[in-house]
């Protein structure tokens, strides 16, 4: 199986180009205001434009409602939504049929407990993406740059396509894949300089890093 790899929260044309061109399968734009990655849906149209046919168009949402998942869609013309919040299956699944996408639930983990709620998810995702909890008191979803203990999803039976994120970075990303297995590693924090400003050698350095996992893992 091919590791698919994303690279989330981008926002300008360079370092897109740096994405695409290095090699990213996917490509995530984050429509969340309290989020420094916030795109506002002009910026999106251009940079979906940009994208082409050359990745996967990801679009990160919480518990957005209709009206703003129509101007998303209408604007990025996503090939898959993102569901970041507490959306329920029914809420993920109503959305899947209005808006005809596939659907990526991310499900925060801390705990094996945690875990719990996947089979309910099963029947109505298309992806599921694992995320570090947010620590108490944080106002956006995710662990923030915070790495959880990837030993929990070790001896996984999923019948669905998953990937990892939080905390990832280049150095780590070999380490993750080898111990979970998953079939995609997501990053967004671990290749940025500061909040919301992505680096182009660091968005080229964890491609590089996850494809020379990818080549050893199959010798």
């Amino acid at each position: 199986m091919t590791l698919l790899v994303k690279i989330c929260g981008l926002s300008t044309r360079e370092t897109l180009d740096a994405a695409l061109t290095a090699g990213a399968d996917m490509v995530g734009f984050v429509f969340f205001p309290p989020s420094p990655r916030h795109l506002a849906l002009e910026t999106a149209r251009e940079l979906g434009k940009q994208v082409e046919r050359r990745a996967v168009k990801v679009a990160l949402t919480v518990d957005a409602d209709d009206a703003t998942l129509e101007g998303i869609v209408e604007a990025l013309a996503p090939d898959i939504l993102q569901l970041h919040g507490h959306e329920t299956p029914a809420r993920a699944s109503d959305i899947k049929r209005r808006f005809g996408r596939e659907v990526m639930k991310v499900l925060p983990v801390e705990r094996a407990i945690d875990l719990a709620p996947l089979s309910t998810y099963t029947s109505i995702a298309d992806r599921i993406l694992f995320d570090a909890r947010a620590p108490k008191g944080a106002t956006r979803p995710g662990g923030l740059g915070a790495v959880f203990d990837w030993h929990l999803l070790e001896d996984l039976d999923l019948q669905l396509p998953f990937m990892v994120s939080g905390g990832l970075h280049a150095g780590n990303v070999a380490e993750a894949i080898s111990v979970t297995r998953a079939g995609g590693v997501d990053v967004s924090s671990g290749v940025e300089r500061a909040p919301g400003v992505k680096d182009v050698e660091m968005i080229r350095e964890f491609i590089r890093a996850a494809r020379a996992s990818e080549e050893l893992s199959v010798r």
